[in-house]
């Protein structure tokens, strides 16, 4: 018996199997590639934040740091759970996501507000990013609230809760790329979007195609919560380019 099966979830819903025998290792593998460029993506800013002197982070953001990494512990802990077989742990655990999603939104945005009100300058305002951040927590609380009200059909709640924690994985990405092959990428505004999604979108895809190898279909959770997060990408990059946006963003923190 599979780790998943001890959950006591319905044995197939909406025709599809809850559980293979290569579903472990995979969401383990996606989890440690959203690790990856969180870590590296952080840690060549923070690195690079030293090295060139700039002033302290605000409290705000090292609570920020906390929460998310909070989020990816949490998940990291469920996972761990499911495959030394304490589905009855997981569950209980699982409840402090309640806690963490409203956290992770105020958190989040606040922090993004503090940056934005720090490094203003009317010649270079950079609030247009908001319209990144803001699309971030869109995507993102919707699809981690659906994976806790699906948490009783197994295939939807791992695909939404992994889906929704991929939709925060731009900022880790951007600055991967921004720090090793920034250069080479340039600064066309095309490059924009690919630096900051290409990476998330590529772990959206596999999960898809390991779904397409593993039961010869996509499941519908998926497919909802895909495109949930492509639509906040198409809107996030479409504001950001837009006139009416970089006139309206400063507004945002008092400009």
């Amino acid at each position: 018996m599979t780790a998943e099966t001890t959950l006591d979830f319905p044995p197939r819903a909406n025709g599809f199997a809850p559980s293979h025998a290569w579903d472990r290792n995979f969401f383990l593998t996606l989890l440690v590639l959203i690790w990856l460029p969180i870590l590296s993506g952080f840690g060549l800013d923070m690195a690079n934040h030293i090295q060139t002197n700039e002033a302290a982070y605000p409290l705000i953001v090292h609570v920020h740091a906390v929460v998310y990494v909070g989020w990816l512990l949490l998940l990291t802990t469920q996972i761990a759970l499911i495959r030394v077989r304490e589905p009855a742990l997981h569950r209980r655990l699982g409840m402090a996501g309640v806690a963490f999603i409203p956290l992770m939104a105020v958190v989040g945005l606040a922090a993004a507000w503090t940056m934005h009100v720090i490094h203003y300058t009317p010649e270079a305002p950079h609030t247009a990013f908001f319209a990144i951040e803001l699309t971030n927590i869109a995507a993102f609380v919707p699809l981690a609230v659906a994976a806790l009200l699906r948490r009783g059909e197994l295939s939807a709640h791992k695909r939404l809760i992994m889906l929704a924690t991929l939709s925060l994985t731009g900022a880790g990405f951007g600055r991967l790329w921004d720090y090793t092959i920034g250069d080479a990428l340039g600064n066309a505004e095309g490059v924009f979007a690919v630096q900051l999604y290409l990476g998330t979108d590529l772990l959206v895809l596999a999960l898809g195609g390991f779904d397409l190898v593993t039961r010869k279909r996509l499941h519908p959770a998926y497919l909802a919560g895909a495109g949930w997060v492509l639509v906040n990408q198409i809107v996030s990059v479409t504001l950001y380019f837009s006139p009416a946006w970089r006139a309206f963003a400063p507004h945002l923190i008092g400009h």
